[in-house]
């Protein structure tokens, strides 16, 4: 809970604005097509209102002010009813004040006490001792959303308005919102099919995230806005025309690609802003005749505008007869406009745009709390229900891993598979015959030996597609294997894997422990929590269940070593251990050359040592990276950062800090999981060289390497370090390692090699 010490604004300033918000709340909801139930609404109103009384948020509004925001989301942009409105105007009650669940139930029932129990964070862990809060209430929060998917609404309902006002906040909390955000409820709001919301998640994060880039794209959306306007009307002049005769009730919109999505296609496409070409799209609305079907509308007007425009013949998506997995559909198809620029046009009725914007809510319909399937394809949500449900019978240990699972299964596309009798099973895309085997039977899964897939002999690792029929072959010999890990796709067939792995460790821990304790009592020596402890450093393992499973595996002979050891004899590690293996791996400087010194609470010994963070060390603070500290944080190889990257710290379990891209995959996960760790960061470095790589791709011409090297060492005088060039069937191919001491400096060389003509593909790789 935020609050704000200062009246920013006056009580009765404050008082009008809450007023002015609930009207604005009922008025919306007395627009809607649900059940008018004012007097719970307000009832919950004055409840929330009075258990917030006199907190202020961050930005100095009455802390009521943000549950109202909450269920004015709820109703007006999802289209939820009083049930949903009520949770959401008290989601925070239990949390924040001194009501309880038991208080919320006795005055508004089971049914909403229940929603906003799942709405309240947690305090208790089911990953242990280093467990991510952040895993632990999303967990709670799927665990009472596959009951009533409500909770996961709002909950969405209360991050996008969090997000809308996140400037309040500081960075480091910044970082860490939006990295959840990103990484979890914008692919939740798109598996829900709340296209509206996912997109303004995802350009809020990119927004707190990737500033610059952010204005950047934003400042060149409006610059080519009149650009846009002159080509959406020429292109569309000819379909009304042809809408028109048809006799259709239509309307025509133009969509602009979203800035995050912009950003991302920049990144993955390796080019520029300027070299995406389908930032406009064009959407035909229409309403349906009622002696046409829905269907059979969408492929009138689909020969309708391909009589007047040619179409791309590998760019047509039919989402009608098969919809996404979130209720999508329509039909897509890429045309080539007379300016010469294809130009994607999506068709659709109303009620498929309905769903579009507002997801499967715009057709739920709640009875004692569960679903009532109306539609086929709504169907879809229950079993995705049953896919979270499969996940959390059996959770990951690890945060990570839990988050992971998430990530791949509920998030992912899907295909369809027929089992050797024709029933149709729904499993994740990139899923393995494995998988489909731990999703038809555990015993199955254990016990599998190989598939027929279409009748052929397949691995265990074959991928599946829509549409493969396949056959599971077992063998009662056959059990789980260690590998399987890395085969498995579903976090079905990934728990059950690590269930039964989990079985054989500690089976061999056991056997280890036994053999340590015949060790002992052959030597006769008594077995200690000290000496455990000892052996356990001496083999350079991390606990002491890993040392009885390396014993236990033979992965370790007890000898005289260990006998010195346990009888407190000093060791001798003079040229042991790992690092006589790995020679560029820094050791601690000697005592003696030490000299301490003391910034921002982080102890540092030597140029060279990894910074500690203190107890006292203040997260809401940057740290800046010089020349002087560089040596002192990690710079992990998941994102290889250069000054000017955008960057945050991470303190990992060491308190050593961790510097990552912030658009690095792992930074996104550890900003899911360990928000309370990320820190801002910033560069101060002048001197440093990183290095950096540069791939191309283009025809090969003669001379093609010497314009190459001249824009480097003549134009631009830069110092490479690596330069590989190849051909093959007129195609060169090749990368340049280069000592650079800034981003720009790469973005300047690869503008300047864009001026070589025969070069078609230049990126930077981390």
């Amino acid at each position: 809970m935020n609050t704000y010490t200062d009246d920013v604004l006056s009580t009765q300033e404050g008082e009008a604005m809450v007023d002015e918000a609930f009207q604005q709340l009922l008025d919306s909801y007395l627009a809607s097509n649900h059940r008018k139930k004012v007097e719970i609404i307000t009832k919950a109103f004055n409840f929330a209102r009075h258990a917030h009384k006199g907190v202020r948020r961050l930005s100095g509004e009455p802390y009521i002010m943000h549950p109202l925001a909450v269920a004015q989301i709820a109703c007006s942009e999802i289209g939820l009813g009083s049930t949903s409105i009520c949770s959401a105007l008290l989601h925070d009650v239990v949390e924040d004040t001194d009501y309880t669940v038991e208080d919320i139930a006795n005055i508004f029932g089971d049914k909403i006490a229940q929603i906003v129990d799942g709405l309240t964070k947690i305090s208790g862990g089911i990953f242990g001792d280093k467990a991510s809060l952040q895993a632990e209430n999303f967990r709670k929060l799927l665990l009472t959303m596959s009951d009533d998917i409500r909770v996961i609404l709002i909950k969405i309902c209360d991050r996008l308005h969090n997000m809308r006002t996140l400037a309040s906040q500081p960075a480091n909390k910044q970082y860490k919102i939006a990295g959840e955000t990103l990484y979890i409820y914008a692919p939740l709001a798109n598996r829900l099919g709340l296209n509206k919301i996912k997109t303004e998640l995802e350009d809020l994060s990119f927004r707190y995230e990737h500033p610059e880039e952010y204005e950047m794209i934003q400042a060149k959306l409006a610059m080519t806005q009149e650009q846009r306007t002159a080509l959406f009307e020429e292109f569309t002049a000819p379909i009304h025309t042809a809408l028109d005769a048809m006799g259709l009730k239509y309307e025509i919109k133009a969509r602009v690609k979203a800035p995050y999505s912009i950003w991302t296609k920049m990144q993955t496409k390796h080019v520029t802003f300027d070299e995406i070409y389908d930032i406009l799209a064009v959407r035909i609305i229409f309403h349906p005749k009622e002696d046409v079907s829905e269907i059979n509308e969408c492929f009138n007007i689909y020969v309708a505008i391909t009589s007047i425009y040619k179409s791309h013949p590998d760019r047509m998506r039919d989402w009608l007869s098969q919809p996404k997995a979130n209720g999508y559909q329509a039909l897509h198809v890429t045309l080539m406009s007379h300016l010469g620029q294809w130009i994607e046009v999506q068709i659709r009725s109303e009620r498929m745009d309905e769903i579009a914007e507002h997801g499967f809510a715009a057709h739920w319909k709640y009875k004692d709390g569960g679903i009532v399937v109306e539609r086929e394809e709504d169907r879809e949500l229950e079993n995705w229900l049953g896919t979270i449900k499969e996940i959390l019978d059996d959770p990951q240990p690890d945060a990570m891993d839990f988050l992971d699972s998430i990530k791949l299964n509920l998030f992912a596309s899907e295909i369809f598979v027929f089992t050797p009798k024709g029933e149709i099973k729904t499993l994740p895309a990139g899923s393995t015959a494995l998988d489909f085997a731990f999703i038809i039977h555990s015993f199955l899964g254990t016990h599998c030996i190989g598939a027929k897939v279409n009748h052929k002999l397949v691995p265990l690792s074959h991928k599946l597609n829509s549409g493969d029929q396949v056959e599971i072959i077992t063998s009662k010999s056959q059990h789980v294997m260690p590998d399987w890990i890395n085969i498995v796709y579903t976090a079905k067939a990934r728990n059950k894997i690590q269930v039964a792995l989990r079985k054989d460790i500690r089976y061999v821990q056991r056997q280890g422990e036994e053999m340590l304790k015949a060790f002992f009592e052959e030597n006769e020596l008594t077995v200690t929590t000290a000496i455990l402890d000892k052996l356990t450093k001496l083999h350079e393992l991390a606990k002491r269940d890993d040392l009885y499973y390396a014993i236990g595996n033979k992965d370790i002979e007890l000898g005289d070593k260990d006998k010195d050891v346990a009888l407190g004899k000093k060791e001798n590690n003079t040229g042991g251990g790992w690092r006589k293996y790995v020679p560029f791996v820094k050791s601690t400087p000697a005592k003696e050359e030490k000299k301490e010194t003391q910034t921002n609470n982080i102890t540092v010994n030597s140029a060279n040592e990894l910074f500690v963070v203190g107890k006292d060390f203040n997260k809401k603070k940057p740290i800046f990276i010089t020349d002087e500290n560089i040596g002192n944080f990690i710079f992990p190889s998941c994102c290889n950062c250069v000054p000017g990257d955008d960057i945050l710290g991470f303190i990992n379990n060491k308190k050593h800090i961790e510097i990552h891209n912030r658009a690095c995959s792992v930074a996104n996960k550890l900003k899911s999981s360990f928000g309370n760790r990320i820190i801002d960061a910033k560069w101060a470095t002048k001197e440093q060289f990183f290095e950096a790589t540069i791939m191309l791709k283009g025809i090969d011409e003669l001379g093609l390497l010497n314009k190459i090297t001249q824009v480097l060492s003549r134009d631009l005088n830069i110092n490479m370090t690596k330069l590989i060039i190849s051909s093959e069937n007129g195609i060169a191919e090749g990368s340049i390692n280069l000592r650079v001491h800034h981003r720009d400096e790469v973005e300047r060389i690869i503008k300047e090699l864009k001026e070589i003509k025969a070069l078609t593909e230049i990126k930077q790789t981390t």
